[in-house]
């Protein structure tokens, strides 16, 4: 016991103790500047470090070197810093540049000199980054979290959209295009399998504006109506759906939906919509595709509206298609002729079936459209039960 308490006692062991601290340490530092919980020591101290280092390389090689150079570290100090330890490396910034021009000379006297032009920029350069820095610290969120808190953002919406596996005999895919190439879209859809797994319930909603002006609202209603579908019965989803957008009193504040209720046993579904375009089934015996438009206005503009449901079954063989606006409808098309074009181009996966046509409906119908676009395919296979 003493010789393992000898052991441990050790200078070795001591400085492999105090080297684990410090390097924990420091890694605890690091993840809560980066939160934006901890201190910002340590990026200030690493750039007044390159201050001097930059000001002697100029002092001794002014080609290679330039005066300028010194916006380097005032740049990354105006993503890194806090305004009140930027103004710290400013004011060192300043002293390098009256301490490069006393040993430069005066710039009548050659090139490669701190000129007033040379002052301007960086003044500039650290003018940006101090407006930068106090914009930051009022949001209060750091530099690299503000990216990452966007990213996080994109992801809950995706991974709320996605669909729940269905049994045997049925195929479900979704598809979603943002505005514009960008990665949040107000088109969003959120579903589950509710009484004991037997019903599927589908909700694809259309938020007012576009692209990242309509993202974070839907965001706020993808998890509102997350976590109403399933704990009311599927008759009362958008009555509670409308009294929340009501409530939350937005300028730019409706929205359309269409909410479907399939049991995945028999096939029967019921279809509510919110001023939402209606709901196409192709009938896999006739081969012809027939509108389900059901009866109900916008979320969010009056109280007391009512929703009433178009019914249908699915039989083997059978595909039923929602969608947004922003698909079938533009400037300089209706929505009857986008409809048209929609049904036209799916009828070309009907004898191959519709794996993975949800995407390139998409890009045939509505490729360059500047609007959210989403599709939803729900597809009852041939060798499912009668």
């Amino acid at each position: 016991m003493a010789g393992r308490r000898a052991e441990a006692e050790t200078f070795t062991a001591r400085m492999k103790k105090r080297i684990h601290r410090a390097r924990i340490g420091l890694r605890k530092s690091g993840v809560d500047y980066f939160r934006g919980d901890g201190s910002d020591w340590i990026a200030l101290a690493g750039l007044l470090v390159t201050i001097p280092v930059i000001t002697f390389c100029t002092i001794v090689n002014n080609v290679w070197f330039a005066p300028s150079a010194l916006v380097l570290p005032i740049v990354a100090g105006g993503l890194l810093l806090r305004p009140s330890s930027l103004l710290g490396l400013y004011a060192t910034a300043a002293a390098a540049l009256i301490v490069e021009s006393v040993q430069l000379g005066p710039y009548t006297q050659g090139t490669s000199r701190v000129t007033p032009g040379v002052v301007l920029v960086v003044a500039a350069c650290g003018f940006f980054g101090l407006v930068i820095a106090q914009f930051r610290s009022r949001v209060g969120v750091p530099w690299r979290g503000g990216g990452t808190m966007l990213f996080d953002l994109r992801e809950r919406i995706r991974v709320q959209s996605k669909l729940p596996k269905l049994p045997r005999g049925w195929h479900r895919e979704m598809a979603l295009r943002p505005a514009g190439g960008q990665s949040f879209s107000g088109d969003f859809v959120v579903a589950a399998r509710t009484n004991g797994g037997r019903t599927l319930e589908v909700v694809l909603t259309d938020v007012s504006g576009k692209g990242m002006d309509a993202g974070s609202r839907a965001l706020l209603l993808s998890g509102a109506f997350g976590g109403l579908l399933g704990s009311l019965p599927p008759h009362a989803f958008l009555t509670a759906a409308n009294g929340y957008l009501l409530r939350q009193d937005w300028d730019e504040g409706f929205a359309t939906s269409i909410h479907l209720v399939l049991d995945l046993e028999t096939g029967d579904y019921e279809l509510f919509t919110a001023g939402h375009p209606p709901g196409l089934q192709l009938s896999a015996g006739s081969g012809h595709w027939e509108e389900k438009a059901a009866e109900g206005p916008l979320l969010g503009v009056y109280d007391g509206a009512q929703f009433d449901p178009v019914k249908g079954s699915l039989r083997p063989g059978d595909v039923l298609m929602l969608f947004t606006d922003g698909l079938v409808e533009t400037s300089d098309r209706d929505i009857s002729e986008g409809i048209d074009r929609l049904t036209g181009e799916a009828d070309r996966y009907v004898a191959g079936g519709f794996h993975g046509a949800a995407w390139h409906l998409i890009e045939a119908v509505a490729k360059d459209v500047n609007d959210d676009r989403a599709l939803l395919l729900i597809c009852r296979e041939p060798s499912a039960g009668a």
